[in-house]
């Protein structure tokens, strides 16, 4: 038999429709609340964004420019100490990516000084690297006596300059196991020294800065003892 139809009282039904009403404004103010979550939330990450852009437009715009370090052409000079100056002047500066000019004041002007010591000897960096004698001109980086000073004179103040752009005008090898003809063995090394400190990577890259003491020493272990670590350099340099 069909069961009966059950009866709704108006009260219950009456009941009935508050709580839907209820559960469905507690709905609509849960997805409201959401949704306002969610735009806060997004605003913020706009404000954040934009900030980030503007801070770092700020740094960018505030940060020193960086020259980076040459690489210069490896020099393929490979006589024994003494070396002269090479006959083919122009071309070693072009190698070493530089140019010849008559100096002008204005620009970038300083002095570091480099020894080289083979087998506990003093060797002489040769005067008039990177000067074109006939003409007066010179490279932006050059020496002018066998002091072991090196000048750099540039028109452009933040230009950088390394060792081995040195060794390149003056056509004698610099690596790591390599002083012009001098090879590296299990008897004799070449270690670099800037400031007194060892220098542990390529000599060729050492950057040349104000008042930098550069040393080369090639021999034995000992004989690589005490570099030197300061140059009295003239008054004015």
């Amino acid at each position: 038999m069909a069961q009966p139809p059950v009866r709704v009282s108006k009260d219950e039904a009456r009941t009935s429709r508050q709580a839907k009403a209820a559960a469905l404004r507690e709905s609509t103010k849960r997805a409201e609340r959401r949704r306002k979550v969610f735009v806060r939330s997004l605003v913020v990450i706009v404000v954040l964004a934009v900030v980030a852009g503007i801070a770092g437009i700020v740094i960018t715009a505030t940060r020193p420019h960086v020259v980076a370090l040459p690489r210069p052409v490896a020099a393929t000079g490979t006589s024994t100490p003494p070396w002269a100056v090479p006959a083919n002047t122009s071309e070693r500066i072009q190698a070493a990516r530089l140019s010849t000019s008559a100096m002008t004041p204005g620009g970038a002007h300083f002095h570091p000084h480099i020894d080289i010591r083979v087998d506990g000897k003093a060797v002489p960096v040769a005067a008039n690297i990177g000067v074109e004698t006939a003409t007066g001109t010179m490279s932006e980086l050059h020496t002018h006596d066998a002091s072991g000073i090196v000048h750099i004179e540039s028109a452009a103040k933040d230009d950088r300059y390394v060792l081995g752009q040195l060794f390149t005008e003056w056509n004698v090898r610099l690596d790591r196991t390599h002083l012009g003809g001098l090879t590296a063995d299990s008897a004799r090394s070449l270690v670099a020294f800037v400031d007194g400190k060892r220098f542990n990577g390529d000599p060729a890259r050492i950057e040349l800065l104000a008042h930098r003491q550069i040393a080369l020493l090639f021999g034995t272990r000992d004989q690589q003892a005490n570099p030197p670590s300061t140059y009295n350099f003239p008054a004015g340099e």
